[in-house]
């Protein structure tokens, strides 16, 4: 064999290797419906999808506003908060005993912790190649019991939450002004109702008092008899006393 013969040098970039060819088409036609130009071609697409996608998230939020609700107030002890819906199941996993009260840290921290610190090992845990998920127990399995764990505390959170109570106390009223010095609003002060529909009337654990549309005979019915959530003979009082502040109340009436 002559000198150099069949020898080919490749370690020097200078040098191209005889019959290689660059990995790029020389144009996208050679690859029809599978390969396009990013710009414009490609961006477009996107930017037109995403345009939709924005019309319809605006065309859902005119048409849904946002629930909000009256200014909070931290004087408001009957207020029961609760967080959006992906949190819900942490929510819920606050109430256990075990992870509540002198234990909270364990449902607030420890829980959480422990169950991120898992899905961070996993990819470590498991490195095997297969793609099937019968064939990666851990990842699998792990993916499963979160599922079910977020899904479980998520629905008992949603089944044992009274809404329409909730609904009730963060409604939006409108503030009537009213004669502190007046003596319905000091027999007010003083009675058992003030616990449940706020020092202004706004409500609370019970109804807003203001712009009820009742009267005073129809306030003192049902200070005596109940209705709704609202027990029978939770009136305390004299019927002198009762008198007055029904008149009181129906006099917060301003429609």
């Amino acid at each position: 064999m002559h000198r150099g013969k069949g020898m080919k040098f490749v370690g020097d970039s200078r040098i191209k290797a005889a019959g290689k060819m660059p990995n790029v088409p020389k144009d996208y036609s050679e690859y029809p419906g599978k390969t396009e130009a990013f710009w414009p071609n490609f961006l477009l697409k996107e930017w037109m999808v995403g345009s939709i996608f924005l019309i319809g998230y605006l065309i859902v939020t005119l048409a849904h506003p946002s629930p909000l609700e009256r200014q909070a107030d931290p004087t408001d002890t009957m207020y029961i908060p609760i967080p959006d819906w992906y949190f819900l199941f942490m929510y819920q996993l606050l109430k256990y005993e075990f992870a509540s009260g002198p234990y909270n840290v364990i449902g607030a921290i420890v829980i959480p912790g422990l169950a991120f610190m898992a899905l961070m090992l996993v990819p470590f845990m498991d490195t095997t190649k297969e793609r099937r998920p019968f064939k990666r127990p851990l990842p699998t399995g792990f993916m499963i019991l979160s599922f079910l764990a977020i899904f479980y505390l998520t629905w008992e959170s949603v089944v044992n939450h009274d809404w329409e109570a909730a609904k009730v106390q963060g409604a939006i009223v409108e503030e009537v002004e009213f004669d502190t010095t007046a003596e319905g609003y000091e027999i007010y002060q003083g009675s058992s109702c003030i616990g449940c529909h706020g020092d202004s009337f706004q409500g609370g654990l019970g109804l807003p008092l203001t712009n009820t549309g009742l009267t005073a005979d129809e306030i003192i019915t049902i200070a005596h008899d109940g209705q709704g959530g609202m027990p029978a003979g939770t009136w305390d009082g004299s019927d002198e006393d009762l008198q007055v502040l029904a008149e009181f109340i129906e006099g917060l009436n301003t429609k």
